[in-house]
């Protein structure tokens, strides 16, 4: 697997993608508030657009767990050298020095924002606790919480990506060992659970709306077309590589368009095999990109889409913080929405303001340090 982006060891394209899903995100979670389709800019752009705007935050959470895989295992294969010989402990404490600092800062904030009753944040359901929010929040199992007792506030809400997310890094190094025994073993695992996408999202049809939208499976489907993307990017040689990026790009995303522009059509045409699609687009996409296609991208006044995807986590963990104001700012100054599509733009300027705050002074500072503090220890046992 290769790497782009200068000096920095970053794939610009990878990370414009990532870029992409998490500013979906974010106008999803505005538009919710502030309907896209009812203010001025529908007079301006066409209908599929303002769609694609307004409802794509559950296909970019899509992409973002297929990027995941590709990321994590193109990782675990150059850091050791090869998937089977992966350390599960090492894979667990670099994934929670990724992982838990901002986590357990997001959810001890939203824990005393609900204690002080603050409107947006204040858990109300009678069958939901702020102490079993914090559990499920901490225990991988927040979507099989919210599928049991309702939706909980937006700030809490946008962890059920990462239960299915912490689930996928409790699998995936015992995977790995596992390959070492039975070769074929990942690769044939994650291609079924990949291609099975449509047959999941089609057994949970008559489950609740909740669960049809955050269920382990289909989630963990999306991760797996990632790692079968990431495979066959480790074993595609050089040569190969230059021949097939371009044509593999361009198929990845003429199809990524066409299922984020409308995806309701598509749906109409393909049922559940629409998201099969939409998955097999992203990891065309990556493959490509890893191979060196797009390497352009960064002169094309990209950066900004780009450093969202840096960011990622951050601004998805943070960016409710910054939505639930804007919005009551919107509707106390009188709420027009002809002009409501104009507070979307410091929303998203405000979001990765908050996302670099707590990259720079939480994200950094505290993977740097629990990092050193493992190697010390392992120095000082050797």
């Amino acid at each position: 697997m290769r790497k782009m982006s200068g000096n920095t060891g970053r794939n610009a394209g990878i990370d414009l993608l990532r870029g992409l899903s998490i500013v979906l995100v974010v106008i999803h979670h505005v538009a919710l508030r502030i309907p896209l389709a009812k203010t001025g800019l529908a007079d301006v752009l066409p209908a599929p657009l303002i769609r694609a705007l307004n409802w794509n935050g559950q296909n970019a959470v899509t992409m973002f767990f297929v990027i995941s895989g590709f990321l994590i295992t193109g990782t675990t294969i150059r850091r050791w050298s090869g998937i089977t010989r992966v350390d599960p402990v090492a894979f667990f404490f670099r994934r929670a020095a990724r992982i838990m600092p901002c986590l357990i800062v997001l959810v001890a904030i939203l824990s005393l924002l609900d204690l002080l009753h603050v409107p947006d944040y204040t858990i109300e359901h009678k069958e939901q606790t702020p102490g079993r929010a914090v559990l499920s929040a901490l225990t991988m199992h927040l979507n099989w919480y919210e599928a049991q007792t309702g939706y909980l506030p937006g700030g809490w809400d946008v962890l059920w990506s990462l239960s299915i997310e912490e689930m996928f890094y409790f699998v995936f190094p015992f995977a790995c060992l596992a390959a070492a025994v039975f070769p074929r073993l990942l690769t044939v695992a994650c291609a079924v659970l990949a291609l099975s996408l449509p047959l999941l999202l089609r057994a949970l049809s008559d489950a609740p709306d909740i669960w049809q939208d955050k269920a382990y499976l289909p989630g963990m489907s999306a991760i797996a077309m990632g790692v079968c993307a990431a495979l066959v990017a480790e074993r595609m040689s050089p040569a190969r590589g230059r021949t097939l990026r371009a044509p593999v790009g361009a198929c990845g995303a003429v199809s990524l368009a066409f299922c984020l522009a409308d995806h309701h059509a598509l749906y109409l045409a393909l049922g559940d095999c629409v998201a099969l699609l939409m998955t097999v687009s992203v990891a065309a996409l990556l493959l490509a990109f890893d191979q060196g296609w797009g390497a352009g991208l960064t002169g094309w006044g990209t950066g900004w889409l780009r450093s969202f995807g840096r960011m990622s986590y951050e601004v998805y963990l943070t960016h409710m913080f910054i939505v639930f104001p804007v919005v009551a700012l919107f509707h106390a100054t009188g709420g027009a929405l002809q002009w409501g599509w104009l507070w979307f733009i410091p929303v998203l300027a405000l979001s990765w303001c908050l996302g670099r705050l707590v990259d720079r002074l939480l994200s950094q500072p505290a993977d740097r340090w629990l990092l050193s503090r493992t190697r010390a220890s392992r120095r000082a046992m050797a």
